[in-house]
């Protein structure tokens, strides 16, 4: 048979190979201690096998590897509930030991598959062009009696919706413990999570509206394709986000050359910036910013990152989490019973696995590791 290569197969392919270096991404190094990377790249992992599948069923090259006819069924309804609990974690931090039971549905799936796994490569082959009507191809004759699970697009597509209306019910809930407008809010962290809801939303309608149009799996490139749009859309982020393009280089002591502050004046400016930070803390808000901070310093963002690079010694981000930090501290010691997700959220973190993360960097323990050996010394 003939094998099909066209801009859906190739923007699919391509997709697939930018989700693997994804997952590397999100799995490796100090990635992988932050709980939403995990599940973030085991959405894209799944995401990833399922156009996998797809790409191989719809080029006719799954004809050279029959075993991997429907080994994704069951990997599908893992993406719903990874997403659900990414979107937990970043909002609330790790998830309970209990949140396991959201993946229920998926081993479910695979033991109910186990029986077609072990069948012969005619069986698989005829469960192919069952659901592609691949033309050119007849139905091989078999003898084997199994039972295989059925349905399964219509029941992936109710998991995702279902997990869907949940995550948008946790976002709204945030937006609404922070007093926030869903769609008029600019704190970048409540933007980010609008976007990721409603991008996972308008790919379920699609994927929704391709089954409505298309008998069987016939339109499974479509999604596919789909799919592979919010991979994309997490690269460009990752990028975007990316400390790669700011890498210091050997004219940077020269950044500055042309800058009009005199030594003495950048030491005013510091003593102003350490005043004004420790007196309005404008650091407490999870929206603050370089610009914002220059405004208030009546600098332009030039002078201002002078101001902290040569003068302090450090960068603007850095200046943030030690001033957050600093404040963290004080209320671990003066509210011994208060939260730490509250107290994350006090000092301007939007989620409490950064907060760790940024307290652990700078203190070398965990903020329930600090608190606790300060109530031992208070003993």
């Amino acid at each position: 048979m003939a094998y099909k290569i066209d801009l859906f197969a190739i923007f699919i392919f391509l997709g697939i190979v930018q989700a693997l270096f994804l997952s590397f991404f999100f799995f490796s190094g100090a990635n992988r201690k932050i709980p939403a990377n995990i599940y973030q790249g085991m959405v894209v992992l799944a995401m990833a096998a399922c156009t996998f599948e797809i790409l191989l069923c719809y080029t006719g090259y799954i004809i050279n590897c029959l075993w991997l006819v429907d080994f994704s069924e069951w990997i599908a309804f893992l993406i719903a509930p990874s997403f659900y609990l990414m979107l937990v974690s970043f909002v609330r931090g790790r998830p309970s030991s209990k949140s396991y039971w959201h993946f229920a549905v998926a081993a479910i799936w695979l033991l109910m598959q186990i029986p077609f796994f072990l069948q012969p490569a005619d069986v698989k082959f005829n469960a192919w062009i069952g659901a592609y009507h691949t033309p050119g191809l007849v139905f091989r004759e078999t003898h084997e009696h199994f039972f295989k699970p059925s349905h399964h697009s219509d029941f992936v597509l109710i998991h995702l919706a279902i997990y869907a209306v949940l995550g948008l019910l946790l976002i709204i809930k945030i937006f609404h413990r922070r007093q926030q407008s869903f769609w008029l809010t600019k704190l970048p962290a409540l933007v980010r999570l609008r976007a990721t809801v409603v991008q996972a939303i308008i790919v379920i309608v699609l994927i929704f509206i391709v089954k409505l149009l298309n008998r069987d799996d016939m339109g499974d490139h479509l999604f596919a394709a789909y799919m592979t749009v919010p991979i994309y859309l997490i690269s460009f982020q990752v990028i975007r986000e990316s400390g790669f393009f700011r890498k210091a280089s050997l004219i940077e002591p020269e950044k500055y050359k042309t800058s009009s502050l005199t030594p003495d004046l950048q030491q005013q400016l510091v003593k102003k910036l350490n005043n004004l930070m420790g007196e309005r803390k404008p650091f407490l808000r999870p929206d603050f910013s370089l610009p914002e901070l220059a405004g208030q310093m009546n600098l332009t963002v030039h002078q201002l990152s002078q101001v902290i690079n040569d003068g302090v010694g450090k960068s603007f981000f850095e200046l943030t989490a030690e001033y957050r930090i600093d404040e963290a501290k004080r209320l671990l010691r003066e509210k011994p019973n208060i939260k730490i997700e509250e107290i994350a959220e006090e000092v301007g973190y939007n989620s409490k696995s950064s907060f760790n993360t940024a307290f652990k960097k700078l203190t070398g323990h965990t903020p329930g590791e600090w608190r606790a050996a300060r109530n031992v010394l208070y003993l």
